[in-house]
């Protein structure tokens, strides 16, 4: 077999084996220590050590040595000792476990249960207000973590049991907490396009502003489907009586002060800080977490309970992003050397598509990845294939990230593989069935694909913020 041929033999013992469950970060590990060891290793400068030691005159353990010696004095160890050492000190990954801890400890502090209450209260007159206010506080709190499975599995504890006792449908019910979790991966300041950003070289801060607009579009999308079908069809949504959770203007403002405000303006906060070049991600970061620990303590949640919680699941999130990049970046660096990112790159070009069958092609291959994968493995781990080809169709790397990351929200919505959906399940009552909650997605999935297309035909929508604010 020809270098590249081993190359694509790698790759496809990689999907191989992780549709068999193996842990992903470990495998790619072992496969690129294991094809790197085939890739580098020297048979020639081995011989000639062993005859240099046998010339010599030296005894039969020398030799031995000299020829064990042989085979563990690869390059491969090397790469891979530099590759883990370059993934521990990237700046921009600094950011990661600091907005996680953020994220973990805003969850603890019993911070979302007071803000859908005050955003139930102040949305009362709005159809589906229930609907409204659990996408709002899904959009604050999962850009406030970033976390999917966190975001669907509190607000299924929180939101979903009210809405249910409203007499909401509970597919419609469903489909807002499955969708609202979502949000966090591309609104920033989101753990997603950080990872984005250390794969690809983009500039994080480009890509928070960029990425900006095009979630908040998607949010107002979100909320505009809700408010129109709940008027459309009051059945599915049903009013409040008129007194039920009426206040008096001045106690609305005082609910709003104390419990809106301070989650929205940590997250301003930190995304400002960023956006305007006040510091850098993992100094905003640095910030966030600490202005995390204050509303914890403001609010008399900071137990030493919950902050060992959240210390332990940040160390836990962080190490398996980490190693995974690790990983990756030594297979695909054994990938490259054996000639595979060409073969791709070759058998790509040589079809003669034009860029929009090619930014076609490669958001199905995305949307298809995000059945078996989570978003983590499929940024660090494929992602990277389709950067080299960028340059060659004229597609900017932000673009192409912004598009992704929308594209990554479909696989948390899509059946059979929706995750938002499979976490919604574990903490629904018994009577809610996982087809309902599927059905329930679908009209928000149909959203982000409108978002897409929207984003395809006006381009705008990303770059008009960063070349505002930094310039073409």
């Amino acid at each position: 077999m020809t270098d590249p041929q081993v190359a694509v033999a790698m790759l496809g013992i990689f999907i191989f084996t992780i549709m068999l469950g193996f842990p992903i970060a470990f495998t790619l590990m072992a496969l690129g220590v294991g094809f790197g060891y085939y890739a580098y290793f020297d048979a020639d400068r081995q011989w000639r050590a062993f005859n240099r030691a046998v010339e010599s005159g030296a005894d039969l353990f020398t030799q031995a040595e000299t020829w064990v010696g042989g085979f563990l004095n690869n390059r491969i160890f090397d790469l891979f000792v530099n590759q883990t050492y370059s993934v521990m000190s990237n700046d921009v990954l600094t950011a990661v476990p600091l907005f996680l801890f953020m994220g973990y400890i805003v969850e603890r502090a019993n911070i979302v249960d007071r803000l859908f209450s005050t955003l139930q209260i102040a949305a009362r007159r709005v159809p589906g207000s229930m609907a409204v206010a659990a996408l709002i506080t899904c959009a604050l709190f999962a850009t406030a973590t970033g976390i999917v499975g966190a975001v669907v599995t509190l607000m299924g504890l929180l939101a979903f049991p009210a809405m249910l006792n409203a007499r909401y449908n509970t597919s419609f019910a469903s489909g807002v907490i499955c969708a609202g979790g979502t949000l966090g991966i591309l609104i920033p300041p989101s753990i997603m396009l950080i990872v984005y950003a250390a794969t690809s070289g983009v500039s994080i801060v480009r890509l928070y502003a960029g990425a900006l607009l095009p979630g908040l579009m998607l949010a107002g999308l979100y909320v505009v489907y809700v408010i129109g079908r709940a008027w459309l069809n009051p059945k599915i949504a049903p009013r409040p009586p008129r007194d039920e959770n009426a206040v008096s203007g001045l106690a609305l403002v005082w609910l709003l002060v104390t419990s809106f405000f301070p989650l929205a303006v940590l997250i301003l906060s930190v995304l400002g800080a960023i956006l305007f070049g006040l510091a850098t991600p993992s100094e905003a970061a640095a910030v966030g977490a600490i202005g995390g620990l204050v509303l914890a303590a403001a609010y008399r949640a900071l137990t030493w309970q919950r902050l060992q919680e959240s210390v332990y699941l940040t160390v836990r999130t962080s190490a398996m992003v980490c190693w995974l990049f690790v990983g990756s970046w030594t297979f695909s660096s054994v990938f490259s050397y054996l000639g595979g990112e060409k073969v791709i790159t070759d058998f790509v070009t040589g079809l003669d598509i034009s860029p929009i069958v090619f930014l076609i092609l490669a958001q199905i291959i995305i949307f298809l990845l995000g059945w078996p994968l989570e978003w983590s493995e499929i940024i660090i781990i494929f992602v990277p294939i389709f950067l080299p080809l960028l340059p060659h169709f004229g597609i900017d790397p932000l673009f192409f990230g912004i598009l992704v990351a929308l594209n990554l929200q479909t696989s948390f919505l899509t059946p059979p593989m929706a995750m938002s959906a499979y976490y919604l399940k574990g903490i629904a009552p018994p009577f809610v069935q996982l087809v309902d909650i599927f059905r329930g997605c679908m009209p928000f999935l149909s959203m982000v694909i409108l978002a897409m297309i929207l984003i395809y035909v006006f381009p705008e929508i990303v770059y008009w913020l960063p070349n505002l604010v930094y310039g073409r």
